[in-house]
């Protein structure tokens, strides 16, 4: 599978490393999703019994605390062979294309990779089911599993927006940019990124970034949507849409359906 799919890689590797983005934190998202997400994708199949080459993780069973009246049990994600696969399949690759595994950049993109990676594994919970008479739990089995990649990519966006600079000069090891920093270590789950973003607000078409001029926005939302921050301070306008439609159709026998004609006045609002 590997190989099958390393043309798809060389694709997906060319697209992403498009002049605006190399060494961005973008660029550090789009790593650590991927690879995350690759994880994810491979366990779960694992465990559902999709591959021959996998199952669920057996080096738990017939483990616990009897003690506290528990024990290991169901199937397990076997996020190991889930993690390896990835390391095979986006790390030996890359190396392999680039040519320059002791380069500041592509250091910094396996540290992103394994960033994505160990968020999967950090995020890890343990299920369990109770057994006994009538409910009393008096026995419990206990699996892990892995959490949504719902909760793994808010924990992403989380380090996205917490990212950290670094120099583009590897020596011994990958290091911060500031001077007065350096000295913070660097964690395994922090994402990394040497270059600065370019003006995503503005157009500019050699770097293919099509600015937000004239997206619409909403009004009254804080998020990313919202006219504050998708207009970057430039303010919007507004202008009323007509909408015509037909409605509160009836079926009239025999046969043919009556509606009315609807129309409705809406405000739309998109970025100066």
């Amino acid at each position: 599978l590997w190989r099958s799919q390393e043309g798809n890689w060389r694709e997906l590797r060319s697209n992403v490393s498009t002049p605006c983005c190399v060494g961005t934190k973008e660029t550090a998202f789009i790593s650590a999703v991927t690879a995350a997400g690759l994880v994810h994708s491979v366990t779960r199949s694992c465990s559902a019994g999709n591959m021959t080459e996998c199952s669920c993780d057996i080096t738990l069973r017939h483990g616990g605390s009897a003690t506290e009246g528990w024990h290991w049990g169901g199937c397990s994600d076997d996020i190991h062979y889930g993690m390896s696969f990835s390391r095979k399949f986006l790390d030996v690759p890359f190396k392999n294309i680039t040519g320059k595994s002791g380069s500041g950049l592509v250091a910094m993109n396996l540290h992103n990779n394994e960033a994505g990676r160990q968020a999967v594994a950090k995020l890890m919970s343990v299920d369990c089911r109770c057994h006994g008479v009538s409910g009393s739990c008096a026995v419990k089995t206990c699996w892990k599993t892995m959490s949504s990649f719902e909760k793994i990519g808010r924990f992403l966006k989380d380090k996205y927006e917490n990212s950290i600079q670094i120099s583009d000069r590897l020596k011994k090891k990958l290091r911060r940019k500031e001077k007065s920093q350096r000295k913070i270590p660097i964690g395994k789950e922090d994402l990394l990124y040497v270059n600065k973003s370019p003006n995503y607000c503005v157009e500019d078409q050699k770097l293919g970034i099509p600015g937000t001029q004239g997206r619409e926005c909403n009004r009254t939302s804080q998020g990313p949507d919202g006219c504050n921050l998708l207009c970057c301070g430039r303010g919007y306008n507004t202008h009323v849409v007509r909408h015509v439609e037909r409605c509160e159709c009836k079926f009239v026998w025999c046969c043919y359906v009556r509606c009315r004609r609807c129309e409705t006045m809406t405000d739309v609002h998109t970025c100066k």
